[in-house]
């Protein structure tokens, strides 16, 4: 297919733009001690007058002598904090109060799951998006042209969240950041997309699939972008299924009439479209020759998929490792969630350099999780093996913010750490980015429990990595409810949980996380799991357990437990 017109435009832009950013992530990487010194007070300049700031004393940490002092003062005046901390503060900016955690107010929130079952709103400030978000999107483009020169030289198809979802009291939006960068980014790069932005607004999942490969698999697209690798999963299962609509709709130039698509959307999109003969009997006759078309069929020039690769992720990848060209780069999307993007991977690999001169970042050990009085570390503090539990400070109201994320450094470049993800901490599993609270786990058995009037004796849950879903095991007081009725038990939890937990809903409605697996219990299955464990070296006075876990010597001790 010919190249995308005005490619050397978008090119030409995203390198310059791109390559100034890099200069500065370079100049950072030189000393990046130094860089997070003047980034910490940067944010405190920026904060000082705000409520937060006074009652936090930040005038007085500014003035610090040196950097031993500074932060020496800003542990001293500012405790670790994590959403509930802040949430009074977000509620009273939803409602129209501005100068609380930072200048004015936001212009933006990002919603997230939280640990109870109002979502985070996670707010985005000018200063955060102008000066962080914003640039760094340009140098994680130009990135991409580093390692695959002919990126851009065709459409790029990406999966993101809608750009606005609704507003706060105050009539501030809350949305997708994502979604924002993308409606919101410059001219020149706009001719990169396959696919119009209303296509992120369409509510049926599987509609807004089809219209994406539709739109996709028509084109040849050079880049790939979602940051869940198992969406990569369910929009090549979507191409299983729909394949021949596909290459019907092509050939003429229109968009099936059996979606579920809002008609305004429909009206938009489908405007795009016309009849591409030759593109259709092309696609036909791929599936004559393999069967079973897959994107090294479809798109055999594409050149970078970027997504995830790390933490629980790798087992998606695993579902579509040969599915595309061997000469394409797939690479890691990077550390990166509502709260911060903390930085980007430079290197082509998996390893995620962090900014030090756009974000202020603390660590603890982890070995230090459990300890009150943990030591919080420095950047230039971190050694290459040792895994950390992260804390970060933004332009966006975050203070000593912990993102409940463990991380291993992989290296450096430079001066800075390089990290990858391991895992969420503190009672949290994410099979695909849910970020599913033990709490709200408790909670939902709990409400089932008062719905169906089925009581518990005991039950516990795992993330089953290879099947996408969570095993519900069940010990229930009246021994005689059976499978059936025990199903019908996991299927009120699993509403109750999508109700807890707005990224749970998101995923299971989106078919990334599976229909849940139910199992019935022994009696005493608790006791007797306490008594093997003991058995293998936990100590009585010290045994605990969570209840929700990805833990899989655990889960076969509980395998062992089932009803027979």
């Amino acid at each position: 297919m010919a190249k995308l017109k005005g490619s050397w435009k978008i090119k030409f832009a995203l390198g310059l733009v791109g390559k100034i950013q890099k200069k500065k992530l370079d100049a950072a990487a030189k000393d990046a001690g130094s860089f997070q010194e003047d980034t910490l007070r940067r944010i405190l300049i920026y904060a000082k007058d705000s409520e937060w700031g006074k009652a936090h004393n930040f005038a007085e940490i500014l003035a610090a002598p040196n950097r031993q002092e500074l932060y020496k003062r800003w542990q001293e005046n500012v405790k670790p904090t994590d959403y509930e901390d802040l949430r009074p503060f977000i509620e009273r900016h939803k409602n129209g109060e501005e100068n609380l955690l930072f200048p004015g107010k936001p212009m933006m929130y990002a919603t997230t799951s939280g640990t109870t079952k109002e979502p985070k709103w996670i707010p985005i400030t000018n200063e955060y998006y102008d000066n962080v978000y914003s640039k760094m999107t340009k140098l994680w483009l130009h990135s991409f042209q580093m390692h695959r020169p002919k990126v851009f030289e065709n459409v790029c198809t990406s999966i993101v969240g809608k750009a606005i979802e609704g507003a706060a009291p105050d009539g501030t939006v809350y949305g997708s950041v994502s979604g924002v960068t993308r409606r919101d980014c410059p001219e020149f790069i706009k001719g990169l997309y396959a696919e119009n932005n209303e296509v992120y607004a369409i509510s049926d999942y599987k509609a807004r699939y089809y219209t994406i490969m539709r739109t996709g698999i028509e084109q040849d697209v050079h880049l790939l972008v979602t940051a869940n690798p198992s969406t990569i999963v369910e929009m090549q299962n979507n191409v299983n299924e729909f394949f021949d609509e596909y290459v019907k709709d092509i050939e003429q130039g229109t968009l099936s009439e059996n979606l579920k698509i809002e008609p305004e959307i429909r009206a938009v999109i489908a405007a795009k479209f016309k009849p591409n003969p030759q593109r259709a009997a092309e696609l036909r006759a791929l599936k004559e020759k393999y069967g079973t078309v897959l994107p090294k069929h479809y798109w055999p020039n594409i050149q970078v998929l970027t997504t995830w690769k790390c933490g629980n992720t790798k087992v998606y990848m695993e579902k579509f490792k040969d599915s595309f060209p061997a000469t394409m780069l797939h690479q890691e999307f990077g550390y990166f969630a509502s709260e911060c993007r903390a930085g980007l991977v430079m290197n082509g690999a998996d390893d995620t350099v962090l900014f030090p001169h756009m974000h202020y970042f603390e660590f603890i050990r982890a070995e230090d999780l459990d300890n009150p009085k943990p030591e919080f570390l420095q950047l230039e503090q971190l050694e290459v093996g040792k895994r950390y539990c992260i804390y970060v400070t933004t332009f966006a109201g975050l203070y000593r913010y912990n993102m409940n994320d463990l991380v291993e450094v992989t290296g450096r470049y430079g001066t800075i750490p390089t990290i990858q993800f391991i895992q969420k901490v503190n009672g949290i599993i994410s099979l695909t980015g849910e970020k599913l609270h033990e709490r709200q786990f408790i909670e939902a058995v709990h409400q089932a429990e008062k719905e169906t009037g089925m009581t518990t004796r005991f039950f516990v849950g795992f993330a089953d990595l290879e099947n996408s879903n969570y095993r519900w095991y069940y010990e229930f007081a009246d021994q005689s409810i059976g499978q059936a009725k025990a199903e019908e038990f996991s299927q009120v939890v699993d509403q109750k949980l999508k109700a807890l937990n707005c990224e749970y809903e998101a995923k299971r409605d989106s078919f990334r996380v599976k229909d849940p697996a139910t199992f019935l219990l022994q009696p005493e299955s608790f006791e007797t799991f306490k008594a093997r464990s003991i058995e293998r070296g936990a100590r009585d006075g010290q045994f605990k357990m969570n209840l929700l876990m990805q833990d899989e010597k655990r889960h076969a001790m509980f395998k062992e437990l089932i009803k027979k």
